[in-house]
């Protein structure tokens, strides 16, 4: 590193330590430098010109830049006397101020490792040993943090990173201590509280025209520099941001990542940090990275009077005459857009749905009501009807833990949706002798 960087560095470092006034900077750069060069003082009017008030920690790349870049600063190796560094100024860890809507969220102050370690319940080396920053962790094994297991989707399968018991009790402190604070785009419907799949169809009802598409592979998708920054924007110094970020992602050894993929590119993703689904904080980090791309198409569907809604990588985009002329159009913004935010549009789930059709959104049908499809309802009656007559375990294909829990759910489910039909099964349900 040239000896002109490395004093650039220093001089952002010093003057991002302490109060952002003319004055203070010109002291901060005289303390480093050892004495008051005479080119200082306009040196940091100019400074304060370009930046103000609002430097922070995470500026430290671009004010060092804009210090090599100076006319000013390049004319002062030119002296008999070149700046040289007599004593570094620094300043312990802070938290940034938060800006906007952020600025009324209730974060924890966390500005050490330690702090977080304190605040987490756990000592240092218990914090270093599950966030793993520079992922020196066996890859697979007993001492690894997650387990993989694959599952059967529509198309292709889909790869479940599980957190074993201590590492999720972590991340589900993260959740519930600072993540729930944190408040997503309210055209976001999935994973949110008070909210369901009933409150993501409900604009949808009763329109012209539905058009439904999916973003494909939805958190992997989301790699370990967007969770970075996303903490850093939340006001979490660099160390701190880095360390929560190593605790919420995961990168899949390869030999897993082969086993379910036939793409190198797909298999390759999943090696490199990235959210895993099956931890309890990917859902809400999602959301929270998708944010920019919840504005734009909101703005979107808003300009042509439409609605639009999102359960995590569901994207639902409703309207009557304006939306039927453009569709298509429409569906090519979305997929740009979504680009644009570092996501991709799996086009085999793509479906222009009109009133003449049956509008199907999560499995619900929304062309007059939000309703459970009838083929759904019979199939859950049937599993209910079997269980009454052979018994819950004869039902259980797919052994789920607590199966009784999961089929109350899926009655509820229909219950939210249809009063009527859920009474039945629910009638149904109450006759089946679970095991002891």
């Amino acid at each position: 590193m040239k000896r002109e960087h490395r004093v650039a560095q220093a001089l952002a470092d010093a003057i991002i330590a302490g109060p952002c006034e003319v004055d203070e900077y010109i002291a901060r750069a005289a303390q480093l430098l050892g004495r008051k060069h005479r080119w200082i003082a306009p040196f940091c009017r100019r400074m304060f010109g370009v930046f103000g008030t609002s430097l922070e920690q995470r500026d430290r790349a671009r004010l060092t830049e804009w210090i090599t870049s100076d006319a000013g600063y390049r004319n002062a190796w030119l002296a008999r006397r070149p700046p040289r560094i007599v004593r570094y100024v620094l300043d312990a860890p802070r938290m940034s101020p938060r800006h906007g809507a952020l600025a009324a969220c209730s974060l924890p102050d966390l500005p050490t490792p330690g702090d977080l370690a304190a605040w987490l319940g756990i000592s240092t080396q218990e914090l270093d040993w599950f966030a793993d920053v520079r992922r020196m962790n066996p890859a697979e094994g007993a001492l690894c943090h997650y387990r993989y297991v694959w599952v059967p989707k529509s198309y292709g399968m889909r790869l479940m990173e599980i957190p074993k018991a201590r590492l999720r009790a972590i991340q589900r402190r993260v959740l519930r201590g600072l993540l729930d604070a944190v408040v997503v785009h309210r055209a976001a419907h999935g994973f949110c509280r008070g909210k369901s799949c009933r409150t993501y169809v409900e604009p949808h009802v009763g329109r012209a025209v539905v058009l439904r598409m999916d973003l494909r592979d939805f958190f992997p998708s989301i790699p370990a520099p967007r969770i970075h920054a996303l903490f850093n924007t939340l006001g979490y110094p660099h160390a701190v941001a880095r360390t929560l970020t190593a605790l919420c992602t995961n990168a899949a050894p390869m030999t897993v990542a082969k086993r379910g993929t036939t793409s190198w590119l797909d298999a390759k993703r999943l090696g490199i940090p990235h959210l895993p689904q099956g931890a309890p904080t990917s859902p809400v980090l999602a959301n929270l990275c998708a944010l920019h791309l919840d504005l734009r198409l909101d703005e979107l569907a808003a300009s042509m009077s439409c609605d639009y809604t999102r359960y995590a990588d569901d994207i639902a985009i409703s309207g009557d005459e304006a939306l039927r002329r453009n569709v298509h159009r429409v569906a090519l913004l979305v997929t740009r857009i979504a680009s644009e935010e570092g996501f991709a549009v799996n086009h085999r789930k793509t479906r222009v749905m009109h009133r003449s059709d049956r509008q199907v959104l999560t499995g619900v049908v929304v062309n007059d009501k939000p309703n459970v499809r009838r083929q759904d309802a019979d199939l859950l009656k049937a599993i209910l009807t079997n269980c009454v007559r052979l018994g819950p375990e004869s039902q259980n294909r797919n052994d789920v833990r607590d199966f009784k829990a999961h089929l109350a759910g899926r009655v509820a489910h229909v219950t939210s949706l249809n009063r009527t039909r859920g009474d039945k099964l629910q009638e149904i349900f109450s006759r089946i002798e679970w095991p002891r």
